[in-house]
């Protein structure tokens, strides 16, 4: 349940205090006649969620993805060339979010809660359409872990035993037998394994700056968590992966950088090296299932980059340029195509399918309501301002159409959750709806968010409500600025979250 709160300030006077020179920008093209829609119509768009694995059907001609096409999440398989959808669940009140198809039949596993308690539970949908509960039981909370090497089992994790801890089980695919694997005394967050169920990767939280990585072998003697991060400074850590021959352990960490990059740790040296440096955020690494191919993702300045690369041939496979921001790469069992998630400015996130070879590629959706003409949505601009002491504080802009210095429009400076957050380039229902009734809106990363390195992140720690207050004021000077932003009509506007949904994708 989002709710949000709307302030103006018609008459708000603020004072320069070091700001350089704001951003001018051109005319805008003459104002036409723009449809306008009420914000219902924005949000009836339709959102869809990939499978974590398996996303493709065994003869690689349909596609595994969550929608919410009937008004409730449910269990779609796509037509790989037609786009053409069928539903595999069929609820009307409880969200049903895709987790796996199976690797050597045609099963899938999805979870789902009832009325909302986010207590999920883990079902199979047998070939026969039967519904099975793998976790049954009252007042527990589920989720689906990855799949064993050997395709006959899969991992789970379960608060079943003790409310306060998460252990990990392995699931038998033949009558859905659990097996303890990990008893969790409470400590420990469970952040990946290794595909052959032997290794364990755990991390200890110590504050919002620092936690500590550790890995248990699941077959010695000694069943206490190994330290792999010694250190006496603060450092973030977080698991990607391992590799597909389960050698090495691939891992993020901001150590070394401002940034969060992935190294590996080797588990028979205990050896770390870089794996992936960047100049920006390393947010994900995981590997196709043959081990081919390398997918790694970049929060580089509010857009989502990704990159495959082919260990094979020593190369990255070129993408076709989708003008927007690729997510969820599942490449099909023969690694002949690949499907994606595109999210662009003026559309929320479509299905393409790319053809490895030719690199040509199929959009199998169109997910924005189909009342709404896109090109009545604007594009973002990624900007960036001074704030009181000089630092610049970036942000993503939206100019409605018609907006020039004859006819200027009001504005908004959004401000996203926290703490820590990011405003992103990318579909967002409720500023598109701002923006088409007229206004103007700065998104503003102030100091202490993240997506622009550790420093920025810590930089309004023990100031909450100061210098990133501050940063927002300051967002008013830069829209004040431009000249086709009516100065004495500046408000703001607050994103607040008081439940947050389970988002799966």
């Amino acid at each position: 349940m989002k709710t949000q709160s709307i302030l103006f300030f018609p008459t708000l006077l603020l004072v320069l205090a070091g700001c350089g020179e704001a951003q001018k920008q051109t005319e805008a093209e003459p104002a036409r006649e723009l449809p306008v829609y009420d914000a219902e119509t924005f949000y009836d768009s339709t959102q869809i969620f990939a499978a974590d694995e398996y996303g493709w059907s065994l003869d690689d001609q349909k596609l595994f993805i969550s929608s919410n096409k009937s008004g409730i999440i449910n269990v779609y398989q796509i037509d790989a060339a037609t786009g053409d959808a069928a539903a595999l669940t069929q609820s009307s009140d409880n969200a049903n979010f895709l987790s796996s198809g199976f690797p050597d039949d045609g099963r899938i596993i999805f979870t789902a809660d009832v009325g909302g308690n986010e207590l999920t539970h883990v079902y199979v949908r047998e070939e026969s359409g039967e519904i099975v509960d793998i976790t049954p039981g009252e007042n527990l909370k589920a989720d689906f872990a990855g799949w064993h090497d050997d395709k006959q089992h899969f991992f789970i994790i379960s608060n079943e035993r003790e409310p306060s801890a998460f252990d990990v089980y392995k699931i038998s695919i033949d009558g859905y037998d659990q097996e303890l694997m990990f008893e969790n005394d409470g400590q420990w967050t469970v952040s990946g394994g290794s595909s052959d169920g032997k290794q364990l990767a755990l991390i200890r939280q110590n504050s919002s700056a620092d936690n500590d990585l550790y890995l248990l072998d699941l077959e010695a003697e000694n069943t206490e968590p190994k330290l792999l991060t010694p250190n006496e400074v603060n450092v973030r850590h977080t698991v990607f992966t391992f590799t597909p021959d389960n050698s090495k352990m691939v891992y993020g960490t901001n150590e070394h950088s401002e940034f969060t990059q992935a190294w590996t740790y080797d588990l028979a040296t205990g050896e770390t090296a870089p794996l992936i440096e960047a100049d920006w955020d390393v947010v994900f690494v995981s590997y196709s299932d043959s081990g081919r191919y390398r997918v790694s993702g970049v929060n580089a300045d509010a857009r989502t980059e990704i990159t495959i690369y082919d260990q094979e041939n020593d190369a990255n496979v070129e993408l076709p340029d989708l003008n927007g921001s690729p997510a969820n790469i599942r490449f099909n069992r023969s690694e002949t195509k690949f499907s994606l998630f595109l999210t662009t400015d003026t559309s929320p996130r479509d299905l393409y399918v790319v053809d490895m070879k030719s690199g040509n590629s199929n959009r199998l959706t169109s997910n924005l309501n189909p009342a709404i003409d896109e090109s009545v949505l604007v594009n973002t601009e990624v900007v960036r301002y001074q704030s009181f002491d000089g630092l610049e504080i970036p942000g993503i802009l939206y100019r409605p159409q018609g907006a020039t210095q004859a006819n200027p429009a009001p504005a908004l400076i959004w401000v996203h959750g926290g703490p820590g957050g990011q405003s992103r380039t990318g579909y967002s229902a409720m500023i598109q709806h701002i923006v088409n009734h007229g206004y103007s809106v700065l998104a503003a990363n102030n100091r202490g968010s993240s997506g622009y390195g550790k420093t920025f992140f810590h930089m309004d720690d023990k100031k909450h409500g100061e210098v990133d207050l501050d940063d927002i004021v300051y967002a008013k000077q830069y829209m004040a600025d431009l000249p086709w932003v009516d100065e004495h009509r500046i408000g703001i506007i607050e994103w607040r979250y008081r439940r947050l949904p389970r988002v799966r994708g």
